[in-house]
């Protein structure tokens, strides 16, 4: 069989031939104008199938997408060990948002390993992995911290979504959407552009501006915060023939530890004292942070926990799928919820003896603005309105980040990912 496609069945030949490889794209440090790393992209055998676009539209039809990201993530390591690319330079590389399971990750890690030089390496994450598969993908980003990578998000400023999700994930490096540095100052450039630096600097990422193809695209990026570039004005995507002289390494931020925390309300530092209260004021603080959730409109998420399906009344899941109509993202999270899987308001089942089942949570996270509210119900047997909880209400950007992955980290995939 020629390796040029005539149908889309042909993806079986690709796939089982193993004819895809990986051409490199430079990422140049803006200031110094050295190479600091590259981009790994996947290209499919010379045919119709050779653009990535059209290959992983394929992969995806003939329900091989799997097969296709592994084979993609394996020829980027094995071109980056036969091109050199060793530290200090660092190589970045790409996960399908539909794909996160952890035995072909571990086959990566265990290619990396046997390298005979030290790699230094960057999944590129979109924003929609997270918001389609919270709970592996956390796992997987935690996993992968653990043995030495670092975490890129990729496409930041295509969507809010990649707005809402920023600090959850915590990416070491953030790639500004090519649209960004191409078009005229805006409205949304500017918000996203507030947003990024906000996050970068309180955690010390770095900001990788994408499309850059002429000098004023240069002058933009840097304007918008952006220590470095990638784009055809340093490369187009090929081969690496020979490493260029002037290169050097990244100054990433100190990995970050994710501890493994229960409940939201095993996130609250030692020193805050709970205070007590009954239902009829959490009830008022509950509605207000809302109210401020839907005020800051669709960078915002929302996440929260009603214990059982007799609090989550149909007046409550009116007012939820409302909230998840104009907001980056909307969780409820409970023991058997009802759901209406044609809202785009998430959901999360809790067990029986899930510590969040003894939990009234709301969270709500946005660039510019946390808050959770968090309380344990003290167990009354009287009238619902005199139920008792002992709570806090914190503005503690980590604590609240903190209590967010503990429920994201509950909510599984619970339906098909949306094509790209």
């Amino acid at each position: 069989m020629s390796q040029g496609v005539r149908s889309i069945h042909d993806i079986d030949a690709v796939l089982d031939g193993r004819l895809v490889h990986s051409v490199f794209q430079p990422i140049v440090d803006l200031t110094t104008g050295a190479v600091v790393g590259y981009e790994a992209l996947a290209r499919g055998p010379v045919g119709p199938l050779h653009a990535p676009d059209r290959l992983f539209s394929a992969a995806r039809q003939a329900d091989r997408l799997a097969e296709l990201d592994q084979l993609c993530r394996s020829a980027a390591v094995r071109g980056a060990i036969a091109s050199g690319i060793y530290a200090p330079l660092t190589l970045f590389v790409n996960i399908e948002p539909e794909i996160l399971e952890s035995a072909p990750l571990r086959e990566l890690l265990l290619l990396a390993e046997s390298a005979p030089g030290r790699l230094q390496l960057v999944l590129e994450i979109t924003e929609r992995a997270l918001a389609d598969r919270p709970a592996e993908l956390m796992a997987t980003v935690n996993g992968l911290r653990r043995a030495g990578w670092r975490i890129a998000l990729d496409d930041v400023g295509a969507n809010d979504l990649s707005l809402t999700f920023m600090s959850l994930l915590r990416p070491d490096i953030i790639k500004l959407d090519l649209q960004l540095v191409q078009r005229r100052p805006s409205p949304a450039v500017a918000e996203i552009m507030n947003a990024v630096n906000a996050y970068a600097e309180r955690t010390g990422a770095l900001i990788l501006a994408e499309g850059i193809e002429e000098q004023q695209h240069i002058e933009v990026a840097e304007a918008l915060g952006a220590r470095l570039g990638q784009g055809w004005r340093f490369g187009r995507p090929g081969p690496i023939n020979r490493l260029p002289t002037h290169i050097e390494g990244l100054s990433l931020p100190q990995p970050i530890e994710s501890p493994s925390l229960n409940s939201p309300f095993g996130c609250l530092p030692w020193a805050v004292t709970p205070r007590r209260s009954r239902k009829p004021l959490l009830t008022q603080v509950s509605a207000h942070l809302e109210r401020e959730a839907m005020r800051l409109g669709s960078t915002c998420m929302l996440l929260a926990t009603f214990q059982i399906a007799e609090h989550f009344t149909p007046r409550v899941a009116d007012r939820y799928h409302d909230l998840a109509e104009h907001l980056g993202f909307v969780a409820a999270i409970g023991h058997d919820l009802p759901r209406d899987e044609s809202s785009r308001l998430r959901y999360a089942n809790l067990a029986d003896d899930d510590p969040v089942r003894n939990e009234w949570d709301l969270i709500v996270l946005a660039p510019h603005f946390a808050c959770a509210l968090v309380a344990r119900d003290l167990g009354d047997n009287g009238p619902d309105d005199e139920r008792e909880f002992e709570f806090a209400l914190t503005y503690d950007r980590p604590t609240v980040e903190a209590a967010a992955r503990a429920l994201m980290s509950r909510i599984q995939r619970t339906r098909a990912s949306s094509s790209p």
